[in-house]
């Protein structure tokens, strides 16, 4: 009885901690991980909740910043359309062994991207050889992967659904039949399309709850479109004469008269992948067990009990053409504070990091994109350079993740 008692009083305490406000970072911040007496930051399960959004208002509404949706849109929205394609997006039972979802690699505290591992660890603990992208503004997208090798997000979804490595499931009619089978969704299926799930539904649904992510009225936004000159500090405005200038990023992260996507929606080789591709594998790799405990291994050690990292030829893969190794799709940069790690790897932890690559002109090969060069920017405009980028959050993008906290969460139990 005294145990039952503790417990219930455990749950009690656990039930009446407040909701804290929503917070966008990694799960675990790790700053000073390395020492023993570290304490993490995490959100514990009970603070994590949110308030359901009209996600339907927010992909109709105009957002400071961005095209309107019409031009882009690859779905009509609808309510009850993407009620379905929130549910299927943390529903873990899409998996093979029921255990994954596809918020599980698309975080939304940590920009809908997963900031705390530069590849994601897919069905079973197998790796991805590419870095999970954040799903905000993901219509804007007129090419899809970090190959390109997909054109809407209808068609898109099934990749990873099918993917081994991923979520592993072993056809698309095993999903079909699984949600079929279940009488919630069977319902919303049939109040939605008029008719049961089936592959082009399935993929509409996820595509709309993905099309409603819209994330903008940054204060870049506010700055450079709504005319409020107090939006932006002496040191970012600075940061964008360097980004539109001397740094000359906008030359692939495209800003018009009217709105900026920040991308040129084009493939370019900038060379992480040719360092990537030829980069000789250490004899030891160091490992942090828990903080402050960090031991060398051997690489031999490491590889016996782990998978051999996929070499990556980014476009090519898809082509087969010579002439496109090592070409990646350029991303937007919206929310970009908040979608750490960087590139198609996940190479850079930081935007200092992805500052310097770019200052030093990339890594230099025979089909380098004649657009990367040494940039010579001084320690002082790579600063409002890097303050420039943290100004182009989105206003609503706590909402969002609120929205996510609130959402259920597709369990073997239900």
């Amino acid at each position: 009885m005294l145990i039952l008692a503790l417990l219930l009083m455990s749950v009690t305490v656990a039930l009446a901690e407040p909701m804290s406000d929503i917070r966008l970072a990694p799960g675990d911040s790790r700053q000073g991980y390395e020492r023993a007496d570290y304490v993490t930051d995490s959100l514990s399960i009970p603070a994590r909740q949110g308030i359901s959004a009209n996600l339907l208002a927010n992909a109709q509404s105009s957002h400071l910043g961005l095209p309107t949706l019409s031009s882009y849109e690859q779905e009509p929205p609808d309510a009850a359309v993407i009620e379905i394609g929130r549910k299927l997006f943390f529903d873990r039972r899409l998996s093979g062994n029921k255990t994954m979802s596809c918020a599980m690699c698309h975080i939304p505290e940590q920009g809908f991207t997963s900031n705390e591992l530069k590849r994601p660890i897919g069905f079973e603990g197998r790796g991805l050889k590419r870095n999970a992208p954040t799903l905000l503004n993901v219509v804007f997208n007129r090419r899809l992967f970090w190959d390109a090798r997909e054109s809407t997000l209808a068609q898109q979804v099934w990749s990873p659904l099918l993917a081994v490595n991923e979520m592993n499931n072993p056809s698309v009619g095993s999903v079909v039949d699984q949600l079929r089978k279940d009488t919630q969704y069977d319902k919303m299926f049939e109040q939605a399309f008029g008719e049961s799930a089936n592959m082009l539904n399935i993929g509409q649904a996820l595509a709309q709850y993905q099309q409603s992510l819209l994330a903008a009225d940054s204060r870049f936004d506010r700055w450079h479109f709504g005319g409020n000159r107090t939006s932006l500090n002496q040191l970012e405005q600075k940061g964008f004469e360097v980004f539109t200038g001397k740094g000359s990023c906008s030359s692939c992260h495209h800003i018009s008269d009217q709105h900026a996507l920040f991308t040129d929606h084009q493939l370019h080789n900038t060379g992480v992948g040719v360092e990537d591709s030829m980069r000789q594998t250490p004899d030891t790799i160091e490992v942090q067990l828990a903080p402050g405990v960090l031991v060398e291994v051997d690489q031999k050690l490491v590889s016996v009990v782990g998978e051999v990292k996929e070499n990556d030829l980014g476009r090519y893969e898809i082509t087969l053409n010579p002439k496109d190794r090592w070409k990646y799709r350029t991303p937007g940069l919206r929310n970009v504070a908040l979608t750490a790690p960087y590139m198609h790897n996940g190479e850079f932890l930081s935007l200092d990091e992805v500052i310097q690559f770019y200052n030093k002109g990339g890594v230099s090969n025979k089909m380098l994109s004649p657009l990367i060069r040494p940039l010579d920017l001084t320690i002082e405009e790579q600063t409002a350079l890097r303050a420039f980028l943290g100004s182009l959050t989105g206003s609503n993008v706590k909402d969002l993740v609120s929205d996510a906290f609130a959402a259920p969460v597709g369990d073997v139990s239900q």
